[in-house]
C-alpha cells in the first residue's frame, strides 16, 4: 500500500472556492491562503445564520493505546461517507502540533484514503496559527519580565509568576530553566520553563472563544502571577492583552481545507488534550453547523476526557447541543485493556497481540462499556465505530459487535483507511439513524455547584472512582479559588489519557480506586479550573529515533518521510 504522503500527492484537489460554495460559505468571507487553503472570516457566522442547522456529531473513542485508535481518520472517513449517501457533511478537527509531527506520533491529517489534504500543509505550519499563539503567549511572558524588571505597578511577586514560555517543539531540556542570567541589565533571575504551544492557555482560549471580542476579554483575564499581597495580576493589568489580540487577528479565523474526496474540512486550533479541552474551535463549529446536513467534530483522547470536556466545557460556552456521538474502538486496544500487553511507540506490536483473540477482546470490553456509559450519562446517543485495521481478524471484530449488541448500542465496521468514504458508508448510515433520536443532552453539573462537588461527579460518574483525595496544597487552592469567585467555572481534570484512572498502568475499567488531586490551577482566561492528577508533561521530549530523522527533501525539493 502507498504511504499516506504518496496517497495525498495523488489527490486531485478541487478549487477552494468550490469547496466553500459546497459548504455555503459566502465568497466575501473567504480569504485564500495559497492555492489549497483558505481562511474564513468570522463574518461568515452571521452571514450563514439563516441556514438550517446540521446534525451535530462528536467523534470520541475508548481509552487509547499510545498509538491512538484513529479518531481523526474515522472523522475524515465518516465525512466522506456521507457524500456516498447523497448528503452534505463538513468535518472540524484540530490543527496538528509540529512537536509530535517531528517526534513519535507523526502527523494528524488522517491516514490512508481518509485524509485532509494537502498533507504537508496540514502538518507543517498551515497558515501559521500555532506560531501566532506562540508569539502572543511569549509577548505576554516578555512583558511580565519587563514589568518585574522595571518595578512597575502592580508589583509582581517573582516567585508567584506562573506564565511560562512556549514553543511548538518537543524539547525536554526546556522544561525547567533559569532565566535572567548575566548582568543586572539582563532581567531578574528566576526559575521558569517552557511548555509546548498546544498547552498554552492562549490556545485554549482561542478554541473556546465565540468571537473576536470574546477572545479579547479572555486574554485580558489571564492570570500571570500575584502581587506581594496575593492579589491576581492579569495580562490586562500589565498592558499585554491588546497586543496579544492583535497577534491573533488572523489566527482566530478557521482554516478551510478538503479531504481526499472533496469533503469540506475546518481545521482550527490545537489545545493540549491532557490539560485543556483537546477539541477544535467553537467558531469553526458555528460555521460548520450551517454548512450542510452533518457536522462531525472531533474530541481528543477517550470519552472520559475529550467527550466529557466537549460536553461540559465546550458546549457550555458555545450553547450548542450534540445530536449523537461516535465512539471509535479497535480490536488491538480492547486486547490491551484485557491486560498482559504493552505497546511502546516506535517498537513493533507484540506478535500475540496480532493473533486472533476474541476472548481477550471480550475481556477488554469493560473499557468500551464504560465509555458508552459516559456518553449515555450526558444523554447523547452513542454509535460504536469499529476502526478495522488491515490484518484485523473477523472473530475479533465480531466480539466487539457482540459487546455493542448486548449494550443495545448501534455498531458498524469501518474500513475507511483502505477504502475511503465507501468503507464508512455503514457507519454513516448508523450515525444518521442515531442522530434522528430526540436529544436528551444534559451537562454533568451546573455552574453553581462547588468545585469539589464538580470534581467528585467527574471522578465517580465518569471515571468510575470511589472518591477523590486532595493534597493539603490542592485543598487550600480550591478554597482560594472559591473565595475569588472562580467556583462557577467548569472543571478540566488533567490526567493520563491511557487509563480511565489517573494511573496509566490501570487498563480496562478499574474499580476500587480514588482520584488523587495533587494541585489545582485556574485558566481564568480560557475559562476552566484544572485539578492535576498524577504527572502531566506539558513539554514532550524526543525519543531516541524521532520522526525528524526520516524527514527530508528530495532532489526536486519535495518533502519525503512525513507520516
Amino acid at each position: 500500500m502507498p504511504t499516506d504522503l504518496e496517497i495525498a500527492r495523488e489527490a486531485r484537489l478541487r478549487p477552494m472556492e468550490a469547496i466553500a460554495a459546497d459548504a455555503g460559505i459566502p465568497a466575501a468571507s473567504l480569504e485564500p491562503y495559497g492555492r489549497d487553503v483558505a481562511k474564513i472570516d468570522l463574518s461568515a457566522i452571521a452571514a450563514m445564520a439563516g441556514e438550517a442547522p446540521a446534525k451535530y456529531i462528536v467523534v470520541s473513542a475508548i481509552t487509547p493505546t499510545p498509538l491512538g485508535e484513529g479518531k481523526t481518520t474515522t472523522t475524515v472517513g465518516l465525512g466522506q461517507a456521507f457524500g456516498h449517501l447523497g448528503q452534505r457533511a463538513t468535518i472540524a478537527i484540530r490543527q496538528p502540533s509540529m512537536g509530535p509531527t517531528f517526534g513519535i506520533k507523526g502527523g494528524a491529517a488522517g491516514g490512508g484514503y481518509s485524509q485532509v489534504v494537502p498533507m504537508e500543509r496540514m502538518n507543517l505550519h498551515l497558515t501559521g496559527d500555532i506560531h501566532a499563539v506562540t508569539a502572543a503567549h511569549n509577548l505576554c511572558a516578555a512583558m511580565v519580565d519587563a514589568h518585574l524588571f522595571h518595578h512597575n505597578e502592580p508589583s509582581i511577586d517573582a516567585d508567584s509568576i506562573t506564565w511560562r514560555r512556549v514553543l511548538d517543539v518537543n524539547d525536554r531540556a526546556l522544561r525547567s530553566v533559569t532565566i535572567g542570567q548575566g548582568g543586572p541589565g539582563d532581567g531578574v533571575p528566576r526559575r521558569s520553563g517552557f511548555d509546548i504551544t498546544a498547552a498554552s492557555e492562549v490556545m485554549a482560549a482561542l478554541a473556546l472563544c465565540t468571537s473576536l471580542d470574546d477572545l479579547r476579554s479572555r486574554l485580558g483575564r489571564m492570570v500571570v502571577g500575584r502581587t506581594d499581597g496575593g492579589e491576581a495580576v492579569t495580562a490586562e493589568d500589565i498592558g499585554a492583552a491588546g497586543a496579544m489580540a492583535v497577534l491573533l487577528l488572523d489566527a482566530v479565523k478557521p482554516n478551510l481545507m478538503q479531504t481526499l474526496e472533496g469533503t469540506p474540512a475546518l481545521v482550527h486550533t490545537g489545545p493540549f488534550g491532557n490539560i485543556a479541552t483537546g477539541a477544535s474551535s467553537i467558531v469553526a463549529d458555528l460555521i460548520g453547523l450551517r454548512s450542510g446536513d452533518y457536522l462531525l467534530t472531533e474530541a481528543g483522547f477517550g470519552a472520559d476526557m475529550g467527550a466529557e470536556r466537549f460536553f461540559n466545557i465546550k458546549c457550555r460556552y458555545s450553547g450548542l447541543v450534540p445530536d449523537a456521538a461516535v465512539l471509535v474502538v479497535t480490536t488491538r486496544a480492547l486486547k490491551v485493556h484485557a491486560g498482559g500487553y504493552r505497546i511502546v511507540p516506535g517498537k513493533p506490536l507484540p506478535d500475540a497481540l496480532l493473533a486472533p483473540g476474541p476472548d481477550q477482546v471480550t475481556a477488554g470490553g469493560a473499557n468500551l462499556l464504560r465509555h458508552i456509559a459516559i456518553l449515555r450519562r450526558h444523554g447523547v446517543t452513542p454509535v460504536v465505530a469499529v476502526n478495522v485495521f488491515p490484518g484485523d481478524h473477523d472473530v475479533d471484530v465480531r466480539a466487539i459487535e457482540t459487546i455493542a449488541a448486548a449494550a443495545g448500542v448501534r455498531c458498524a465496521r469501518s474500513t475507511h483507511f483502505l477504502d475511503g468514504g465507501r468503507g464508512a458508508v455503514a457507519l454513516a448510515a448508523a450515525v444518521a439513524d442515531a442522530a434522528q433520536e430526540p436529544s436528551t443532552f444534559e451537562m454533568l453539573y451546573p455552574d453553581a455547584l462547588p468545585l469539589r462537588d464538580k470534581i467528585h461527579r467527574i471522578a465517580t460518574e465518569v471515571y468510575g472512582a470511589n472518591g477523590v483525595d486532595y493534597s493539603d496544597v490542592a485543598d487550600a487552592q480550591l478554597t482560594d479559588f472559591e473565595a475569588a469567585g472562580l467556583g462557577v467555572l467548569p472543571i478540566c481534570v488533567a490526567k493520563t489519557h491511557l487509563s480511565l484512572s489517573a494511573d496509566p498502568s490501570l487498563v480496562g475499567a478499574p474499580t476500587g480506586w480514588r482520584l488523587p488531586v495533587r494541585e489545582v490551577r485556574a485558566a481564568v482566561g480560557a475559562g476552566f479550573v484544572y485539578p492535576i492528577c498524577g504527572s502531566i508533561r506539558t513539554m514532550p521530549g524526543l525519543g531516541a529515533h524521532p520522526a525528524a530523522t526520516r524527514i527530508d527533501i528530495d532532489a526536486n525539493g519535495r518533502i519525503v518521510g512525513l507520516s
